[in-house]
């Protein structure tokens, strides 16, 4: 894996660390590629039950590296498209952990994310328009699910940003942090995430990711198909077992 992205297992928990804080930890194609290949292996490792994803130095990203761009540099890695996250994020949960600014492509990365911790003051923002650009990286797919639909329209026509704790209120954020704890805070919301079933957590986000487009008529079935097997598995019997027994369960992902 490239220097541009470092990882770190913790405990069931993968760190992955956006690595070029002298460019605000600009989106590059050695950035993309070590994003994806981070997502790659925390949904392939048995080990691994959540991510959280953050980026060194005094902010998280800024976007896309206009310059690696202009030079005909393409940001993207396979189907899972710009910064190695946006069109296909991990099937295992994923937490943003945001100090300084998430902007732009920035913004879009943690869009991707299930779960953001932010730090205080922190920016959070879809300039693109500003540019000349509109957001195409998420942003106006995702934003409107997430926050109430005239604050996402202001978002993306006048391009000024809003802080965390804006964010926060409006039920973007999930956990606000004093800044430089944003880490900490995110890994603290990890091992609460993975304590969890795997199995169990897995199936619960592909539920609320893919249920807003399911038919009415089918959301029941749907639902049928992911829930059922995590209520036959042995994960279901052991966990039942340990609340019984007043012990910590031992999953098997199985």
């Amino acid at each position: 894996m490239s220097d541009a992205v470092l990882t770190e297992e913790r405990d069931g928990v993968l760190l992955v660390t956006l690595n070029r804080p002298e460019q605000r930890n600009a989106v590059n194609r050695a950035v993309a590629e070590g994003i994806a290949d981070a997502l790659d292996r925390l949904d392939g490792s048995a080990g691994l039950r959540v991510g959280v994803l953050t980026g060194a130095g005094k902010g998280f990203c800024a976007g896309m590296d206009l310059k690696a761009f202009v030079a005909g540099e393409l940001p993207y890695a396979g189907d899972r498209g710009f910064a190695g996250i946006v069109r296909r994020p991990p099937a295992k949960p994923l937490i943003a952990a945001i100090e300084g600014f998430a902007v732009a492509g920035g913004f879009e990365i943690a869009l991707a994310c299930d779960l953001i911790v932010a730090a205080r003051g922190a920016r959070l923002g879809t300039p693109e328009v500003k540019r000349g650009l509109i957001a195409a990286g998420g942003a106006l797919l995702r934003l409107p699910r997430r926050i109430p639909y005239h604050l996402a329209m202001e978002l993306a026509l006048t391009g000024d940003p809003i802080d965390a704790e804006r964010g926060f209120a409006v039920g973007l954020v999930n956990r606000l942090a004093e800044p430089g704890s944003a880490v900490t805070v995110a890994l603290e919301l990890a091992a609460a995430v993975a304590a969890n079933g795997p199995l169990a957590t897995a199936a619960s986000k592909r539920v609320l990711v893919e249920a807003p487009g399911w038919p009415q008529d089918a959301l029941w079935e749907r639902q049928a198909e992911i829930a059922d097997p995590v209520r036959d598995s042995a994960d279901a019997r052991e966990g039942s077992l340990a609340f019984a027994e007043k012990r910590p369960p031992r999953w098997q992902g199985r």
